[in-house]
């Protein structure tokens, strides 16, 4: 199956920076077919995973429908949340 990102380079440094796969994909497609500067203009604020408590990363986990979400460590959300 081909690739549907059609921005690499912008799609892994924003999986570096924590965004989920689908966030990441979405931003990077968008800044492919608009360009980088529009894109960025609407950004949003919205931190790391590492600023979030562990109960907001807990919401995220049940949000995005992580399994065994109840029984991980902040760091193992954050990682879930990352691999997801």
């Amino acid at each position: 199956m081909a690739s549907s990102i059609k921005d690499e380079k912008t799609y892994e440094a924003l999986r570096d920076e924590g965004a989920s796969k689908e966030k990441a994909a979405r931003i990077a497609n968008a800044s492919a077919n608009e360009g980088r500067s529009t894109v960025g203009k609407r950004g949003g604020e919205a931190g790391t995973y590492e600023d979030m408590t562990k109960e907001q990363l807990y919401e995220q986990a049940k949000k995005v429908g992580i399994d065994g979400r109840s029984d991980m460590t902040k760091e193992e959300l954050i990682e879930a949340l990352r691999d997801h």
